[in-house]
């Protein structure tokens, strides 16, 4: 019913020419040219208001699929001119460019909603086509790869010359693992490549973990579960000991035996020692959260070497400890407390390992990377630690000094990772010494 009137408009034209034509033909025939003429006039007029009304619709059609094919919809035909039978037509075209333009904000809505679900996810995105563009990144894999802008995995070289090789060979459902080397230390990643076809275009999604530091999360989590059971058992077991070993202590006279009451102040003296002992251990699963504040990384650094300058054993060699900041009025946003802790425990670290040193030296560096993220480093020109050794020095309990807890790497580790950021160790490039370096994201 809609298109009615359209409909008994085109008829009436088409009946007009049929009729017209016909009509035209008899009067030829009877010699009544006049007559003739008149309806050969209405037939023409007809196919002309036909072909009229044709090239109107088409023109409207061409400039709608022009516009939104522009993403144009801002475009409205007039549906109230009076005695204009196209107006229906123009209410039509209207009707599909609202239906259009509706599917066209809930695509937008969906893309929206996906790509925050993308840049919710831990896991690093990448996109590519066969051609080794890259259409689409999320910002953990931009934060993994420090690249940007990131348009072709060509620039992957930047981190590893294998890296662009393996982006483009990996087949959908394959997994590999890359390890690299950068200023923060070694970087293994995983990468899990699967494939997509959209609008006839074949693409590639590569997801990105680093898997170095999942592995040191998961870790750290296994060895705060372990030391609250261990100090658990360790403190109920211990604590009856002491109280008893002073009771009893209290209660042997002077005049009594007096390898009983040495016995007994040796259990208590004893058993108080591994109570202070166990509860170094507790430190590392009491962390308080950090609390955040603004502060200039220099006279931060500055403070931190005069304390660490005054832990320097006495008739020991000097220990020169330079620093260097840049930018120099670089600034760091974390708990200044918490950090002061982990940079005072390496160059403290850094002072023991130069002992023997015949020139001790200690760089201590803060700068801040392309990523914008803040990096601190306490290098040394001691000896480097062996191989074997590096590899379990953030492990608790694990020490190499006579009467050491194990606890120090370890707690460190913990408080960057509580500021989201990383300690990591490697060699000296030089081949001796050691380099600390402390990431902040």
């Amino acid at each position: 019913m809609f298109y009615a009137p359209v409909t008994f408009r085109l008829l009436a034209l088409l009946l007009l020419v049929a009729a017209g034509a016909g009509a035209t033909v008899l009067f030829i025939l009877y010699d009544w040219y006049a007559f003739a003429f008149f309806t050969a006039a209405v037939s023409a007029g007809s196919v002309m208001e036909v072909l009229r009304f044709n090239r109107r619709n088409v023109r409207k059609l061409m400039f709608m699929f022009s516009s939104i094919e522009n993403g144009d919809y801002s475009f409205k035909f007039t549906e109230h001119t009076p005695g204009r039978h196209d107006t229906l037509v123009n209410a039509s075209l209207n009707r599909i460019r609202d239906l259009l333009a509706k599917a066209r904000d809930e695509t937008i809505e969906q893309e929206k909603y996906f790509q925050l679900i993308l840049e919710s996810v831990t896991t690093g995105i990448v996109i590519v086509n066969e051609r080794g563009n890259v259409m689409q990144t999320n910002r953990e894999a931009i934060r993994l790869l420090g690249i940007e802008p990131f348009t072709h995995v060509a620039q992957l070289a930047r981190i590893d010359e294998r890296f662009p090789a393996l982006m483009r060979d990996i087949g959908a459902g394959e997994s590999r693992q890359l390890e690299c080397s950068d200023e923060r230390g070694s970087v293994t990643f995983s990468v899990h490549a699967s494939s997509i076809v959209r609008r006839g275009e074949r693409l590639k999604i590569l997801a990105l973990t680093d898997i170095e530091n999942e592995l040191s999360d998961r870790e750290i989590e296994s060895w705060t579960r372990l030391i609250r059971v261990l100090t658990h058992e360790i403190m109920n077991s211990i604590n009856p000991i002491t109280s008893i070993s002073d009771s009893l202590v209290e209660r042997v006279k002077d005049e009594d035996d007096g390898l009983i009451r040495q016995g007994l102040e040796t259990i208590g003296r004893t058993a108080k020692g591994l109570i202070s002992f166990v509860e170094s251990y507790r430190k590392f699963t009491r962390l308080p959260a950090p609390q955040p504040t603004l502060f200039y990384v220099r006279e931060f650094m500055e403070g931190l070497r005069s304390l660490a300058l005054a832990t320097i054993p006495e008739g020991a060699r000097r220990v020169e400890i330079r620093l260097s900041v840049e930018p120099d009025d670089l600034i760091l946003y974390a708990d200044r407390g918490l950090v002061s802790q982990v940079a005072i425990n390496l160059l403290k670290n850094a002072i023991e390992a130069t002992l023997d040193t015949v020139d001790p030296r200690i760089d201590f560096t803060a700068t801040i990377d392309s990523r914008e993220q803040v990096i601190l480093t306490v290098a040394n020109n001691g000896p480097s630690i062996p191989p074997e050794v590096a590899e379990h020095i953030f492990i608790p309990f694990f020490t190499t000094k006579t009467g050491g807890s194990g606890v120090g790497l370890s707690l460190s580790r913990q408080i960057m990772r509580l500021h989201g950021g990383t300690l990591k160790y490697r060699p000296a490039a030089e081949g001796s010494g050691s380099v600390f370096i402390m990431t902040f994201k």
